[in-house]
């Protein structure tokens, strides 16, 4: 079975990765040392993946279920380089499928027991549906309902009742002798008691009729919870099984089951997933890994944090803990060298920052082509219509050791940074998601514990974007953006041919809990959004427009554009509303900034050239 696939089954012969940016590192803890392994994943990986991921797009096979993809790119003995690829568990129910990497050994030991405990599984999950189906829960909802309207209604005509019986006893007190009297209030009364009877034997009536179907489902729902517990322990005992006879290999040749790797135990599917397959493939066939990609491609997740033709580093609790081990033994590539600057002065050295000022003498261009000093970048070889996804071809090494974070401006009090797409603004809440603007500033500049963000974009948008230095910074900065004193340019191509020229959206967004990061058009609860468009070209089948939104609601310009009640077209790359194009990014970039100094009292109108 051929595994060991060739460059140009993935790029074209003429397509050119000009730097060796690095945009995240799997990496761990040697055992044995104790020193942090890392492997990249570059440009030229998400190069490579991204050809993967037009080959699976030609194919209905690939997207009957979403699941993790990953490619390694990797060394022979004699210096050739060649491609593995991989997918996470089983591709339409098969384990081995020609032409990716099979399986980590030792399923085929415990095949016999798994297909056993996957029978009894599925029969648990099918009585499990047949339990929360009953007919009885039915019944009982609807035979409750109406009940509760009986009670409502009977409730609200006992109420009108007695406000009359009130007024009455307040008429008679002052028109009938004592005698009539007594017989007219004893009257009134004997209707109370009779009302309060009536609403009792409703009562009565509705216990009769659904404490029956309340055991039926009571008596379900505890069987519900035993079966439960059964999976539990079936699925416990089949992961202790398997990761016992799962054994992994590292690059210094050591082997290990994930039994004696993760000892406290570890989630169902560990050793299943892309980077240890790959990683272990390599290790046990003489290959030294350059670089490696992790996508998702498919449908959504089921809790919609995977987004197709997204990159995801190792998964925090499954891949991250084994990155240690399969590491081991692996020599790092040697530092390629960096180009002299102009006068034979060389370039810093990889631990610094590569920044451009946009206030001060360029040290060097930040791209041939493109404006000396402002951080600024062309549009990629071949832009919208040539088809090529990659980086500028004529972008010096200015790329060291991370992607690059171009400073635009920069003073005592704040940054802006022009934030390259992929990257993200903030550092999240996982182990694989610290990567951030944020984190690399505050990793590389003397002041940076004290650098707080004013506002956030979206991972997938480029531009500007601004880095308080000082909390009262911060505050008087946010305040702008609050109320709305900021202006904002942003530009976009959308994947399709708009028809207007100019206009405006107005729609309520709202990010519903159950799915996110999604956002949608929703008029209850949704908060206002308002956003100016104006054409800037059409391109093919494309259309460049210029976004100038009044408010700042969470993927606002996604939702506008690709909702059919804004310009019913997603911007191209914008996967996660429905954008089905293979593209190398999401054509999103935030280009213009103006607001007033908070401390200097004067209007600065940054500018960041749009990358595509």
């Amino acid at each position: 079975m051929v595994v060991l696939h060739e460059l140009l089954d993935f790029i074209d012969c003429d397509f050119v990765i000009a730097d060796s940016s690095c945009s995240y590192w799997y990496e761990g803890r040697c055992p044995q040392s104790g020193n942090r392994l890392k492997l990249p994943r570059t440009s030229m990986s998400e190069a490579i993946a991204h050809g993967l991921m037009q080959h699976l797009a030609n194919n209905d096979y690939y997207s009957r279920e979403g699941k993790m993809y990953g490619i390694l790119l990797v060394e022979l003995p004699n210096g050739e380089q060649r491609v593995l690829k991989a997918f996470s568990g089983l591709l339409n129910s098969c384990s081995v499928v020609e032409g990716w990497v099979p399986p980590i050994p030792g399923r085929d030991e415990v095949a016999f027991e798994e297909s056993r405990t996957l029978a009894e599984l599925d029969a648990i999950k099918q009585e499990i549906i047949t339990l929360k189906q009953l007919t009885e829960r039915q019944q009982y909802e609807m035979l409750s309902n109406d009940f509760e309207q009986q009670l409502q209604a009977m409730s609200d005509r006992h109420r009108y009742c007695k406000h009359q019986r009130q007024e009455k006893r307040q008429q008679i007190c002052n028109t009938l002798t004592p005698e009539a009297l007594t017989i007219a209030l004893e009257q009134l009364d004997e209707e109370s008691r009779q009302q309060g009877i009536e609403r009792r034997q409703l009562k009565r009536q509705q216990n009769a009729i659904l404490q029956p179907l309340q055991q039926i489902i009571a008596a379900a729902d505890a069987r519900i919870s035993e079966l439960k517990q059964q999976r539990k322990a079936l699925s416990r005992q089949l992961q202790t099984q398997m990761h016992a006879s799962y054994s992994l290999t590292n690059f210094s040749g050591r082997s290990q089951s994930l039994q004696e790797l993760m000892p406290g135990g570890s989630p169902t599917g560990t050793g299943d997933c892309c980077a240890p397959k790959l990683l272990h493939y390599a290790a046990t066939h003489n290959l030294k890994p350059l670089a490696m990609a992790e996508f998702w491609w498919g449908a959504s997740s089921v809790n919609q944090d995977k987004i197709p033709g997204e990159f995801y580093g190792a998964c925090a609790e499954r891949c991250q803990p084994l990155m240690g081990f399969l590491l081991s033994g692996l020599r790092p590539n040697p530092p390629a060298p960096f180009p002299a600057r102009e006068g034979g002065v060389r370039s810093p050295s990889p631990d610094k920052l590569c920044i451009h000022k946009s206030f001060s003498p360029p040290l060097t261009p930040p791209c041939q082509g493109g404006e000396p000093g402002t951080g600024y970048f062309p549009p990629l070889q071949g832009g919208i219509k040539g088809g090529k996804s990659g980086v500028c071809a004529s972008l010096p090494r200015c790329v060291y050791t991370e992607v690059t974070l171009p400073i635009i401006y920069e003073d005592e009090w704040l940054i802006a940074v022009n934030k390259p797409a992929g990257l993200l603004s903030v550092p999240g809440r996982y182990r694989d998601r610290q990567d951030s603007v944020l984190s690399r500033l505050r990793n590389l500049l003397a002041d940076g514990m004290a650098l707080v963000s004013v506002h956030r974009l979206d991972r997938e948008t480029s531009g500007i974007l601004l880095v308080a230095r000082d909390r009262q910074t911060h505050r008087q900065l946010s305040q702008q953006f609050q109320q709305r004193q900021i202006h904002k340019v942003y530009e976009a191509i959308l994947s399709g041919v708009l028809t207007v020229e100019q206009g405006k959206i107005e729609l309520p967004l709202w990010g519903d809990p159950e799915n996110r990061p999604e956002q949608k058009v929703d008029w209850q609860q949704g908060k206002p959004s308002l956003t100016h468009f104006q054409v800037m070209a059409r391109e093919g089948d494309y259309t460049r427009v210029e976004f100038t939104p009044l408010t700042g609601r969470t993927h606002q310009l996604r939702v506008h554009a690709a909702d059919a009640r804004g310009l019913g077209i997603t911007i191209l790359g914008d996967r996660l509303y429905g954008c089905r194009a293979v593209t190398s990014r999401l054509h999103l970039h935030a280009r213009e900034l103006r607001f007033d100094h908070p401390q200097l009292e004067k209007t600065l109108h940054l500018q960041a050239i749009t990358p595509f």
